[in-house]
């Protein structure tokens, strides 16, 4: 018997809607999640989060904060994940020795499955993590913070240059080319001098930004990330812009570690050199193989990647908030002053952290900055787990974010406006620590927190004690705005953050 094509069509077509309908009417009514609260679009489709990962510059984030204020802090945002904006559930969730992985779908879209950052299972991670966690100690970080003074140096040599010269410094390109030249020198040894390029790096901090759109495409179409990696370069490139950044970005870091092992090989790296990250990963001591470099090209992957805007956007905010306050920038000026009274002595990290008011304007920026502003999503382990009254069975993916955190009035009243003065009385600070969370916490916390801090104490207070006279240019609320692409980024066609040589000193206003 024949079947016509226009028969067979409408079979398939049938058989599709039954199939689909069976599942909405399932999702909807009978989930083991159907009772939370929440869009119904959400509760039957992916494709209410794909539209808001990719429309209007990836602010699902913002979209999720509105939901909380329409329903409630548990929000069922896809069929099988629900948002939290307690934060009670945080520690809950993330605690040290956490039953709650991270979500292998979500984290497996980066596209390095090898890395202790997107491994789901806690047990393999500690494994992944244990090699990087000696470097990121505080006593290492202590022990190199001569490259942080060094690269800090070279920032203020250029701002000064840029004022002789009557202009404005890009101080938004300049300290995140701060953070890659750090935690490159750092990791490899060889640092990527992006502050001794004229644009400071802009063409590499566009290249990390346009590869954010990838994890989203993976995220919502898996099977493409088999596809595009199986693709050769010459074509995806032709494809897809943002995955063959990706490609570039992999292929650049698989040849820092083959530079990296030729010269260990060749005796080029001692073992009384000064530490670096894969250098000492590669010492045949630690488990070191010939075939490892594929697996530690992950992780590089993760190192650069993070550091090129998390650290650099934190130290922008707080510049660009304390000049645009002659109060706070006096008080912090005077602070630096008279703790080092000489201006040409070197402001060690462990002096900074121990004044309290610079340390109030580095939460304060931290609590503003959004490193990651969007959710981190976690799988509720067997025996599922109870928020806010609500029953999340086994299985179910449950997130939280910073953005709504860090916002939530309950904590900081007026959450919009900088004020260090938030952080002044300990007993408040302590409550309010509750919901800060810029690094995350528990065992998943960011392995590189200690090296931020360094990095944001010696830049903050060596720039607010050498200039007296900073005024930065205009920004519109669209220049300030984030694009969620996991890390943040102000969007490429934003006017970024310039300081220039006000006509006053801050001390004479």
């Amino acid at each position: 018997m024949n079947i016509s094509p226009l028969l067979l069509f409408t079979w398939l077509l049938g058989s599709w809607i039954i199939w689909y309908t069976t599942i909405t009417v399932r999702r909807l009514f009978f989930h083991p999640l159907a009772k939370i609260p929440g869009p119904k679009l959400a509760a039957v489709t992916l494709l209410y989060q794909t539209w808001y990962c990719f429309v209007g510059g990836s602010r699902f984030y913002i979209k999720i904060q509105k939901l909380h204020e329409q329903y409630g802090p548990v929000v069922r945002i896809g069929p099988d994940e629900v948002h939290l904006s307690d934060a009670a559930n945080y520690d809950k969730i993330n605690r040290v020795g956490t039953k709650f992985s991270k979500d292998g779908a979500f984290y497996g879209a980066f596209g390095n499955p090898n890395s202790s950052f997107t491994t789901a299972s806690n047990e393999l991670h500690r494994l992944r993590r244990g090699g990087l966690n000696s470097f990121f100690s505080r006593k290492v970080v202590l022990q190199l913070e001569d490259i942080v003074h060094e690269k800090t140096e070279l920032l203020i040599a250029l701002v000064r240059k840029t004022f002789d010269k009557g202009g404005e410094f890009d101080i938004h390109h300049g300290l995140r080319a701060i953070s890659i030249d750090v935690v490159t020198d750092y990791a490899f040894g060889s640092c990527y001098d992006l502050l001794k390029e004229p644009d400071l790096g802009l063409k590499f901090f566009t290249l990390v930004h346009k590869i954010g759109p990838a994890a989203w495409i993976f995220r919502q179409w898996p099977w493409l990330k088999s596809v595009a990696m199986s693709i050769p370069e010459s074509i995806i490139k032709l494809i897809s812009e943002p995955i063959g950044q990706v490609r570039d970005m992999q292929n650049h870091c698989h040849k820092q570690l083959l530079e990296v092992k030729a010269n260990r090989e060749a005796g080029l790296i001692r073992d009384d050199d000064r530490p670096t990250i894969f250098s000492a990963l590669m010492d045949p001591k630690e488990g070191f193989s010939k075939g490892a470099v594929d697996n530690l090209e992950d992780e590089a992957y993760t190192v650069i990647t993070a550091a090129a805007d998390t650290t650099g956007n934190a130290m922008t905010t707080m510049v660009r908030c304390v000049v645009e306050n002659s109060n706070i920038y006096r008080r912090l000026h005077a602070e630096l002053c008279e703790a080092f009274p000489d201006p040409e002595s070197e402001l060690t990290y462990a002096a900074l952290e121990r004044l309290p008011y610079l340390t109030m304007v580095i939460k304060e920026g931290l609590r503003l900055s959004f490193g990651v502003p969007g959710r981190l999503p976690r799988v509720v382990p067997p025996g599922g787990a109870t928020f806010n009254g609500y029953t999340l069975p086994e299985g179910t993916v449950v997130s939280m974010s910073s953005w709504i955190l860090h916002q939530d009035q309950d904590f900081f009243p007026n959450p919009t406006v900088f004020d260090p003065d938030r952080w002044s009385d300990a007993t408040e600070a302590q409550r309010m620590d509750k919901a800060f969370v810029p690094f995350g916490k528990g065992s998943r916390a960011c392995v590189g927190m200690n090296l931020a801090y360094c990095e944001l104490y010696v830049v903050i207070g060596t720039l607010f004690r050498t200039f007296t006279d900073l005024k930065g240019n205009h920004l519109t609320e669209e220049d300030l705005a984030y694009d969620d692409y996991f890390s943040s980024y102000n969007p490429l066609e934003a006017t970024k953050f310039h300081v220039s040589k006000a006509d006053k000193e801050i001390t004479a206003m």
